[in-house]
């Protein structure tokens, strides 16, 4: 079959599939978008290396995997946007005035399944610096060990800790707010 029109019956049966886990992946309509064209046009030109040995899909897949591994790197090399202030006093001691690190009382385990959680905790999400949100979604959407996340990100895994540890506790403190606490 001819490279243009094998093209196109995927487009029309797996670009939906494709901008679905993109946008699970990346949380941005407009980067999903431009990540599966990205896919398309990289399996154009590697049409002639399919050899069929997986299905198309898994192989596009595969490319659509690199490609948002590739955005993450480029974003995370970015200038860094981060302050530690809110964090530390200038003992570089952890600062807690409202009380964030006790315990949430709450038994309901199926927050996730909640659509109003899932807005907040997407807020929340949104409001963290570009270099930390790409850490957590690589490690709990991607569920990417702290090795291969350091490799592609070029960091140190104490960087690594370091920053999850302070992502969470921002997390944290925006749903205290706006879920658990006074912004609801």
């Amino acid at each position: 079959m001819h490279a243009t029109k094998q093209l196109e019956e995927w487009i029309d049966l797996y670009g939906q599939k494709l901008f679905d886990r993109a946008f699970y992946l990346l949380s941005s309509r407009e980067d999903a978008e431009d990540i599966v064209q990205e896919v398309y046009v990289a399996a154009y030109s590697a049409m002639d290396n399919f050899q069929e040995k997986s299905s198309p899909l898994t192989w596009l897949m595969g490319i659509l995997q690199h490609k948002v591994t590739d955005l993450y790197r480029k974003k995370y090399k970015g200038n860094p946007q981060i302050s530690l202030d809110h964090f530390f006093d200038n003992h570089e001691f952890w600062k807690d005035p409202d009380g964030i690190l006790k315990n949430w009382d709450t038994s309901d385990a199926s927050l996730l399944d909640n659509e109003v959680f899932n807005a907040y905790l997407e807020k929340c999400l949104e409001e963290l610096p570009d270099r930390w949100l790409t850490l957590v979604k690589l490690t709990y959407l991607q569920e990417k060990k702290s090795t291969e996340i350091c490799q592609e990100t070029n960091i140190s895994t104490t960087n690594y800790w370091k920053i999850l540890q302070r992502s969470r506790l921002q997390l944290r403190e925006c749903l205290q707010f706006n879920w658990f606490g006074k912004g609801k």
